[in-house]
């Protein structure tokens, strides 16, 4: 089977744990969502055609939340509550790699 993937899902594998947690806090927002600070994301494989990442967010008011970010080949990035996803058929949101250094801290 031939794997088509677009440079946007090529990148994200190569960010230290600082530039992901800018490129997924991005896609939390654009989706209309927000997330004060991630403390913990990483990889949690593929799902389809799209690439399955999660981003733990603390807020300064309110409970944290999980979010799945799905990224497409196409360029595209789809949110979801991690909340919703059992039962969905989705994979959970559990990171099995997560990128090198710190979320919190430019190095």
């Amino acid at each position: 089977a031939i794997k088509v993937t677009s440079a946007e899902q090529q990148a994200l594998h190569k960010l230290d744990a600082f530039n992901l947690a800018i490129g997924l806090k991005r896609a939390i927002y654009d989706a209309g969502y927000t997330c004060k600070r991630i403390t913990d994301a990483g990889f949690v494989g593929t799902w389809k055609n799209l690439d399955m990442w999660t981003a733990h967010c603390v807020y300064d008011r309110g409970a944290p939340r999980d979010w799945a970010i799905f990224a497409g080949p196409d360029g595209s990035a789809q949110v979801r509550d991690c909340r919703d996803v059992p039962g969905s058929g989705l994979p959970d949101c559990k990171v099995n790699k997560r990128p090198k250094g710190s979320f919190t801290e430019y190095k």
